[in-house]
């Protein structure tokens, strides 16, 4: 579908999503698990490091590499497909953005209520009682390359403290996953940016925005297949600036 005609959707549209994956944080320089890793991380799987057996087994590797990742997102700056998707809450009349991205670069390009459906880097909690804990490590404590590093413990139960996103195998959290759905049938206009949408159940929000009458648009920079009843712009994320220009100047 040409951008300009996705431009004219969207100066229409009044409740939009905007889904954002991987791809958008790539843009921001921060690594996405299908990049090859360094460092200390060069001989692990990221995936492999992502579930809570990993964890328990051996919880300052995990937590090593969680906390670098966390200082990686730190160090990183929203980028234009961020800024982009901020500013067009001052264009409709409804704007959520969900993502599956697990860092914070949304809220500091200025987007509000934004639904993590896989949680966040930010938000540590013990793995055994799961009450929230507030991270202190400071980043210049971590190398560049990484390092192990011992997890805090609760100081509720004194159990490990986990990284606060959604492992493989765990289940969404229930109203963020909630909040993702009625986003989607409640739309006229929805964009998936920068993921494959082939990772399931995330995958199903485009489905059931399109399954109400919207109008879905893939953005990504590597052409997938889709439904004769989507559309596909292969550009990068940051496309969105273009877009929002075209439709509202």
């Amino acid at each position: 579908m040409a951008i300009n005609a996705i431009a004219q959707r969207l100066r229409k549209a009044k409740r939009v999503v905007a889904f954002t994956g991987a791809g958008v944080s790539a843009e921001s320089g921060i690594p996405t698990f299908r990049d090859a890793l360094t460092g200390l991380w060069k001989r692990f799987d990221p995936a492999q490091l992502a579930t809570a057996e990993a964890y328990r087994a051996d919880p300052s590797l995990c937590w090593g590499w969680y906390e670098w990742r966390r200082c990686k997102v730190l160090q990183a700056q929203p980028n234009d497909a961020h800024l982009a998707i901020a500013a067009l809450a001052q264009h409709v009349q409804k704007l959520t953005v969900v993502t599956q991205n697990v860092d914070d670069l949304h809220e500091r390009a200025g987007s509000q209520g934004v639904i993590h459906l896989h949680g966040s880097l930010h938000s540590p909690r013990c793995i055994d009682c799961g009450i929230a804990h507030e991270s202190i490590l400071a980043c210049d404590q971590m190398s560049e390359d990484g390092c192990r590093l011992e997890p805090p413990r609760c100081h509720s139960c004194n159990g490990h403290i986990r990284p606060g996103v959604v492992w493989f195998g765990e289940m969404l959290p229930e109203a963020a996953w909630r909040a993702g759905l009625e986003a989607a049938e409640d739309c006229d206009l929805f964009f998936s940016i920068g993921t494959s949408g082939v990772v399931f159940p995330a995958a199903e929000l485009p489905l059931r925005a399109l399954s109400t009458g919207a109008s879905v648009v893939h953005i990504n920079p590597v052409r997938f297949e889709i439904s004769d009843q989507e559309h596909f712009l292969q550009a990068s994320a940051s496309v969105m600036r273009t877009l929002i220009s075209d439709a509202f100047s």
